[in-house]
């Protein structure tokens, strides 16, 4: 009897010990309380997973941003003012031509999967309209999202790549003056429209 209560003892240590750690992780953890969004690329399929972003060693795993693009900005924070600093000089020379070019498309036609130079899709349209300056950057409004330099809301200049709603699902670029061209969906062709028309969710510079 002896020692079957001494296992029971040590059983109850081991279980407050765990339920300890599990306490003091979810403390040491914040944001767990709000999703992260997790996507599977180029499928537009995306999932909310509580606290995702606060697993040991995820930042590590080899193009994780590409699934959870929060993680980018995250990662970008530390040395964003030093990225945005060292741009070339010439850097609002090329947003507007950025933006001229963009402009140059408004009335084309929205076709899904379409990247120029005659239709376009939402990242179709700023990929082909950064190619024209030299710029190759990613096919979907994910992986630019991902691959840029965030830039806050009120530090948007004309040329950044602006993206909306949960996800990141839609990319258009900054014309200044609280406006956008983007290629907005099926029906409706390249157009000038407000900043605010759509949620925002982020917002790069390349």
């Amino acid at each position: 009897m002896a020692k079957h209560r001494k296992q029971d003892k040590s059983s109850v240590r081991r279980v407050a010990t765990a339920s300890a750690l599990a306490v003091g992780a979810v403390a040491l953890a914040p944001g767990t309380a709000n999703a992260a969004q997790v996507f599977v690329p180029d499928t537009g399929i995306m999932v909310d997973v509580p606290g995702i972003e606060n697993i040991p060693g995820i930042q590590s795993v080899p193009g994780v941003e590409q699934w959870i693009p929060s993680l980018s900005s995250q990662a970008s924070m530390g040395n964003y003012s030093a990225n945005i600093s060292g741009s070339s000089s010439n850097a609002p020379v090329v947003g507007n031509n950025i933006v001229e070019i963009a402009q140059s498309k408004i009335g084309a036609p929205y076709v899904y999967g379409a990247a120029g130079p005659t239709a376009f899709d939402c990242s179709g349209f700023t990929s082909w309209v950064y190619s024209q300056v030299g710029k190759a950057i990613p096919r979907t409004s994910q992986s630019q999202v991902a691959a840029g330099v965030p830039v806050a809301y009120n530090d948007l200049r004309p040329g950044d790549i602006v993206a909306f709603y949960g996800g990141a699902s839609h990319v258009g670029i900054y014309a200044g003056n609280g406006q956008i061209i983007d290629a907005l969906n099926s029906g409706v062709p390249v157009g000038l429209r407000p900043l605010s028309l759509m949620p925002f969710h982020s917002a790069v510079r390349f």
